[in-house]
């Protein structure tokens, strides 16, 4: 699974014109689902994207978690962070097929709100209009190729 993380001072989700997702402070999180994902790895990304400790403290060092920020979350399904560039024309056959990444897409917003976040969503497989305030900006690449091997 791939997440791009950014803190983000205010984040929304249009679909066919209608705002179906509305933050300010916190993370948008575009994830993708790899063909191999499983619960364990939907179960690691959301732990290691609801433990970032990127938000400023008093003195201007990143060492808040988004818990004691405040922070809410928008996620967004993204197949194509499994976009395999080797051509000029992409192809995605890493990316997991809807039926298998919509359900881990959903336990990966499950396990954020089980811990109490805030989390919107867009809607898995629409055309979305995503906005985004990047704040700093800081911007968090995860892949739990790299989490699980270094576990």
């Amino acid at each position: 699974m791939r997440a791009v993380v950014t803190r983000v001072l205010s984040a929304s989700v249009t679909i066919d014109g209608e705002k179906v997702a509305d933050i300010g402070k916190g993370f948008l999180v575009l994830l993708g689902v790899h063909n191999d994902d499983t619960e364990e790895e939907a179960k690691k990304i959301a732990d290691k994207i609801c433990g970032l400790r990127v938000f400023e403290d008093e003195e201007g060092k990143m060492n808040i978690n988004p818990m004691d920020a405040g922070a809410k979350f928008v996620i967004v399904s993204q197949f194509t962070l499994y976009a395999d560039c080797k051509s000029r024309r992409p192809g995605f056959t890493d990316a997991a097929r809807p039926e298998v990444s919509e359900p881990l897409y959903e336990l990966v917003v499950s396990e954020c709100r089980s811990r109490g976040f805030e989390v919107q969503t867009g809607e898995f497989g629409a055309d979305m209009k995503v906005e985004s305030v990047n704040d700093g900006p800081v911007t968090i690449l995860l892949d739990t190729a790299e989490l699980i091997k270094h576990a």
